[in-house]
Parts: structure tokens; sequence; C-alpha cells
């Protein structure tokens, strides 16, 4: 292909299976880019020499040199530049949300649609995997210390990756039987293959990370007893906020009510939607509620449609301008059939004479004046409540932070939420530990943790360099 400049203003089109046949099975739902795609939109890129799509990724991805590789066919060069700040690429490209972080800079959005940064991202990624062309960039000489990683989420992951690089000993702690995080029991398969978050961890055991699975830190041994006993130099705390939040209505301990953590813990990781294969029990309603309106609750009510569900419903309590959720994720849904019910909000669960659920209360919204998070908030409509049927009730509506090893840490401010106190380079109140993540910010983002732990490799490596406090 020419590799001069692609001067359209629409984005190169990523192919994707039929709503009508995605809704019955959970392979992917976007194909991915063919190398002429890739090379095509990968031409519309300005090539800025002050890009400001750089200054928009949380890891520092030089954004113009990788497309630029792509444009010229330098597929797996591509890659291992991007790899250079980020070690999950094929996660990144495809549930990173670049719309609002680097393609919300770009140039080419001023009159067209931005350049596909997620797309070609995950294109070097997949290429260079699929080709079978993946390399192991050097380390730096041993350096005789010791960090234990607490998660093996993105943040985790990410602080693990730049660290072993930099020559430290790295141990990673999974309270699960398989690594990952939320990347392997919060996103869906058709939104995030495993084999794809598997590969991008064999990578680092490949760099030299030791990962230590079933380690219930707090339990089987404490972040104290690692500093102490175990000889670790520091600890990086990055378990997430996995701790279901629900409203407090009546009716939420009936059968059949979940919270989004559980319901998708069953279904990603324990693999209830691989039956007969893998007989997690999980139950497949006919007509679904789902209570929220971020990515999670997307998520749950894609997988509800993929289970059988006939009638999947979201009620959120903001209009549609609020919806948290990317754009992509909502179009998908509608797509798929899933049912909006916007600025409706649950006051009720009622259930059968088996205590299991079976219909919803519900109370129309209307949108008052702003609140601290700038958005306008939702009040009651006077007078207007309606019932909804429902055999089955997934409550996304956020999550919390797990005291478990919190708890269990002398020295650990916490603030009143419950999460870790820490500056931007991760460090808290205890000597040798850092944090970052969802335990630091509360629910966020997949690219926000990953930018914590870079935050957090870079401070701990001047710690143990003797060059910090």
């Amino acid at each position: 292909m020419d590799s001069k400049r692609n001067k359209s203003k629409q984005r190169v089109p990523m192919p994707e299976q039929d709503p009508q046949v995605r809704v019955r099975n959970f392979d992917e739902v976007p194909l991915g880019y063919l190398p002429e795609h890739a090379q095509a939109e990968a031409a519309r890129c300005l090539q800025c020499k002050k890009p400001k799509c750089v200054g928009g990724c949380p890891v520092g991805v030089d954004i113009p040199a990788f497309i630029g590789l792509i444009a010229e066919a330098r597929f797996v060069e591509a890659a291992r530049k991007i790899k250079e700040t980020n070690c999950l690429p094929a996660v990144c490209g495809r549930v990173c949300p670049q719309e609002t972080q680097c393609e919300t800079l770009c140039l080419l959005g001023k009159k067209g649609e931005p350049a596909a940064v997620g797309r070609l991202e995950r294109f070097a990624a997949d290429y260079e995997r699929q080709q079978g062309l993946i390399e192991l960039p050097p380390r730096a000489p041993a350096t005789g210390k010791k960090v234990g990683v607490v998660g093996s989420g993105p943040a985790g992951l990410t602080v693990a990756g730049d660290l072993v690089r930099l020559g430290h000993e790295v141990t990673i702690f999974e309270a699960f039987h398989k690594p990952g995080g939320v990347l392997m029991y919060g996103i869906p398969e058709f939104r995030l293959p495993k084999a794809i978050v598997e590969q991008e961890v064999d990578y680092l055991r490949g760099l030299g990370v030791k990962i230590e699975l079933n380690q219930v830190i707090g339990k089987s041994i404490t972040v104290d007893e690692l500093l102490d006993e175990e000889g670790f130099d520091a600890v990086f705390v990055g378990v997430g906020a996995g701790l279901p939040t629900f409203m407090g209505v009546p009716g939420e301990n009936l059968g059949g009510v979940y919270s989004a953590n559980e319901y998708l813990t069953r279904s990603n990781l324990m693999k209830a939607y691989a039956f007969p294969e893998y007989n997690t029990p999980i139950v497949r309603g006919r007509n679904v509620c789902v209570i929220g309106g971020g990515n999670v609750a997307m998520d749950s009510a894609r997988t509800a449609r993929r289970l059988g569900a006939e009638q999947v419903s979201i009620l959120y309590r903001r209009s549609r301008e609020e919806l948290p959720a990317r754009a992509e994720e909502v179009h998908h849904a509608e797509q798929e059939g899933i049912v909006f019910r916007l600025l409706c909000a649950p006051l009720e669960y009622l259930g059968d004479q088996r205590g299991m659920v079976r219909q919803v209360r519900c109370q129309e919204m209307e949108l008052g004046e702003p609140d601290d998070s700038g958005r306008r908030r939702p009040v009651p409509k006077p007078g207007a409540e309606f019932i909804l049927d429902t055999d089955l009730v997934i409550v996304a509506i956020g999550s919390g932070a797990n005291p478990l090893l919190t708890q269990q840490t002398k020295g650990l401010t916490l603030n009143r939420r419950g999460y870790i106190a820490a500056d931007g380079s991760g460090r808290t109140s205890r000597r040798g530990v850092w944090a970052g993540g969802d335990i630091v910010t509360g629910s966020a983002t997949v690219i926000l943790a990953m930018g914590a732990g870079k935050a957090a490799a870079r401070d701990i490596h001047n710690y143990l360099s003797g060059n910090g406090a």
C-alpha cells in the first residue's frame, strides 16, 4: 500500500459480528483490522510535531511513532514501540477508553473523526502475537532487591513489568486461581478474550515475574510479614475495589438479586457461560433488570442477553447524556436489543413464595440541580411509580474497598471511604508500601490503574536505588 497520507475525514471501519449472531455466542464482537485496514487508518495520522495525544495517555505511549510504523507496514516494530511503555497493549487496545483520552486530543477530530488509536494498538499487539514474533526486551542487571505486588490486575501487572525490567526480583500475590484481576473476573469474553489476558501475563512471566496464586494477603500472609519476615524490600498494593455495593432497598436479599461482581465473576472467571463444560451455578433470567449505567452495567446486561434472556432492561436514574459507560458499549448494547429505561430508579424488589425475585417497583426521576460530580442530581417525580416484572436483577452501581488487607496492615492510612490514602507516586503512610489503582481511586478504568502502576514503579525504583526517602 502507498504510505502517503490518507486524507479521509472518516475512520476505516472495523468489522464486527452481526448483532443477531453475537447475542448467541461469547466470541469477541469487534473482529479487528486486517493489515490493509490498519495501514489505511494509520496513514490518516498527521504525525504532529507536538502531539497532544501522548499527553492524553496515562502510560505515555509514543502514539505517533507506533502509528507511523504501522503506516510503513512495520507492524512488529510498532508493537515493540508500544511495549516500551505499555506491557498490556492487546488489553488496552480493547478496553481502554481512548475516546476520552488520547483520541479526544487528536487534531483530526476538529474536522472529522480522530485517528483510531485503540484499534491500531490492538492490531499491532495482535499481529506480533499471531505471527509468533514476540521478543522479550533486555533486563537490567539484578539489583538484589525484592518487591511484592499484591493483586494481579492492571496496576499490579504494570508495576511488576516495569520493575522486573529494571533488575528487581518481583513476586505477584493473587487471591484467585488465575491472574489478571478485573481483566479476568470482570470484563466479559466478548469484550476481552481471556486467552489474550493469559498471553499478556505469560509475557510478564517470561520477563521473570513470579506469580503466586490463591494467596489472600491479609489471611494467608500479611503485608507486615512480607516486609518484616519474608525479606521484601517494598510492597505494592493493587487489590482493586471488589467489595459489592448495594442500594439498601427492600428485597435485595431475595434470590435472583446479584451484585454485578458476583454475576460477572461467575460468568467470566468461573465460566458459567460455557455450560455444561463448566458447571458453575448462575441464575439465567428471561426478563432481566440491570441497575446502573456504567461499563459494568453494560457488561452485565450483554452477558445476560447471551445467557438466554428474552428481555434485558437497564434502569438508570439519570438521562442518556449522563450515562458513564463508553459510547461504544452503549451502542453495542442497543444493537443487541438491550432496553434503556432512563430516569428510573428501583424502590423495592418483590418476591414469590420461594423467596425469588419476581418484580421491581420503580420510581420515575427527573433532573434537578447539579451535585458534587457536576451532573444534575436525579430527584423523584411525585406520584410516578410503576412495576416491572423480572426474574433476575443485577446491581451494577459500583463497588467499594475490601477491608481484608487494609485492616491487617499496620500504619496504613485510609480515607473516609476505606480506600488507601496515597500520593501521586503511590506512596502510602506506611514506609515501604505503595498502592495504586481502584484501591486508591475507587472504581475507575484499566488504563488509569496502569498509569498509577507506572508512577509507583518509578518511585519504588528510586526508593530501592537509594534515591528516595
